[in-house]
């Protein structure tokens, strides 16, 4: 089966390339382009009154379309920013204690290790990281304001299965657990309804949401986190009313919010995911027929002196195959010379599969890297 028709646009734009690089830059299908034109459609015919149909149905319609996936039982615990890391901010910022003791793995994504080591040069934060093998037993510890985890690792897709019971530890008084599911949302199948209530759960568009840019969430849960001190005038939009001095916020995930921000990524996220609902698309269909190319791929690919960090069992895996080995950068850059877009993170080389292709585009894939070998 092809789902290429869903896709048009973009590989039309660069018609030799192979983009393996799924799991990075996720190509846009063609239902994101009618999703921007309604941003610029709705912005010319409604001007500064656009913000109501933003803040209403706009908003409302992706809230239900991420607790919908995620199977939250409350949308309006869902707030959405630009960027994660805007969110890892104003979480931080909510923590009363400092210096905020952190715990998180050691296999965190740039952003939030940068943060956290410029945060603890400054004595903000003390922070403390462990292997996915180990991080529940360090958390049991204690000793930690905050536990920070990826659901699915982003240099070697291992997945972290202990979620409940990293859960358990979560209290308003601390610890507070975030989960970070960039590498899961939409690329795992993801049951919040039983923790929801103990975590903070944070993602975006940018990648097996197809969405772009722009459109980041956060599902924060009640009673944790109320008055974030970074905020913006967005996180008192019911209550503008208040007298001066006074700082109001949302009584839902809204006070998570900043100021004024770009909302197209928003209209992108919900005509993918309506999208999506037409074709019959849930996440369970993709990860199917990703885990088909996955293993034709591994069936042919001459990359025998690379180790696969995530090999393929029976359960949940990444939407990427990633191989550790001195050659990764250099097949990285072989590959890319011939228009074949992958992805490489020190010495592992990340090949990410998509709804865009097929098993012609896999065998062209395991051909060229013959030709390397």
């Amino acid at each position: 089966m092809s789902w290429k028709h869903l896709f048009s646009k973009s590989l039309a734009a660069n018609p030799d390339r192979l983009h393996f690089a799924a799991h990075s830059h996720h190509l846009w299908p063609d239902a994101s382009h009618a999703g921007q034109l309604a941003a610029w459609e709705d912005a010319a015919a409604l001007a500064d009154h656009k913000w109501g149909r933003i803040m209403g149905p706009v908003w409302s319609e992706a809230q239900q379309h991420v607790a919908g996936e995620l199977k939250l039982p409350d949308p309006a615990t869902v707030c959405f920013a630009p960027n994660t890391h805007d969110f890892i901010v104003r979480i931080v910022s909510a923590i009363p204690a400092r210096p905020v003791r952190v715990l998180a793995t050691d296999g965190e994504f740039h952003s939030f290790r940068r943060q956290m080591t410029r945060w603890a040069e400054a004595g903000k934060i003390q922070l403390e990281t462990a292997s996915p093998a180990t991080l529940l037993e360090t958390a049991r510890t204690g000793k930690f304001d905050l536990i920070f985890a990826s659901h699915v690792l982003f240099n070697s897709g291992t997945i972290i299965s202990d979620l409940n019971a990293l859960a358990a530890l979560a209290d308003p008084a601390g610890p507070w657990l975030v989960i970070d599911g960039y590498h899961g949302f939409m690329a795992v199948e993801t049951d919040l309804s039983p923790v929801a209530d103990r975590i903070f759960y944070l993602s975006g568009g940018y990648k097996y949401a197809m969405a772009g840019e722009g459109a980041c969430f956060l599902h924060a849960p009640p009673g944790f986190a109320e008055r974030p001190a970074v905020t913006g005038w967005y996180a008192a939009f019911d209550d503008l009313s208040l007298p001066p001095g006074d700082v109001g916020y949302a009584p839902d995930g809204r006070r998570f919010l900043g100021s004024t921000f770009d909302p197209s990524g928003l209209y992108r996220f919900n005509a993918v995911q309506n999208m999506l609902r037409r074709e019959g698309l849930t996440t369970a269909t993709i990860s199917a027929h990703v885990a088909d190319l996955q293993k034709q791929f591994l069936l042919d690919a001459p990359l025998a002196d690379l180790a696969l960090l995530n090999p393929i069992g029976t359960g949940a895996h990444a939407r990427f195959l990633a191989f550790k080995g001195d050659r990764a950068a250099s097949i990285h850059e072989s590959l890319a010379e011939q228009n074949v877009m992958t992805d490489v993170r020190g010495d592992v080389l990340r090949i990410g599969f998509a709804l865009y292709h097929d098993a012609g585009d896999v065998a062209r894939l395991t051909k060229i890297l013959g030709r390397l070998a």
